[in-house]
């Protein structure tokens, strides 16, 4: 099996300028090329995109997939390793939805603070321009 780019972004998903970039930043390794210089894609490409597109659909940074696919390519991983990558990934996610918690409760106050009248003044945005909380 080969398969053009667009026909690898159809059949994974992907976009294909996302497919460009990933190859540009050496996530996705180049594909041979046809006599006719097109670039053919293998199945092996298809199970790499995939494997990139779950990873950053759960978040995982670039970086973070590199990381991954090292441990995948080098073929020498152990589970341990790659639990502690999805480990660190998840304090990750635990201190970001601590921060979106404080966003929220300090939204909701500024909020309650506002009237929501049709007038020309908005505690909102008074406490915006003015840095308070």
């Amino acid at each position: 099996m080969s398969l053009r780019r667009g026909e690898l972004a159809k059949r994974t998903g992907c976009n294909i300028e996302t497919i460009r970039y990933y190859e540009h930043i050496g996530l996705l390794p180049d594909p041979p090329r046809s006599e006719n210089g097109f670039r053919r894609y293998e199945e092996s490409h298809v199970i790499r995109l995939m494997f990139i597109r779950r990873a950053r659909g759960l978040g995982f940074t670039l970086d973070e997939v590199r990381d991954l696919l090292r441990l995948v390519d080098g073929g020498h991983y152990t589970c341990a390793q790659v639990q502690g990558l999805a480990l660190r990934h998840v304090d990750d996610i635990q201190r970001k939805i601590e921060d979106l918690r404080r966003m929220e409760q300090a939204l909701k106050e500024m909020a309650n603070q506002c009237s929501g009248d049709n007038v020309p003044k908005c505690p909102i945005v008074e406490i915006l321009s003015s840095g308070a909380n």
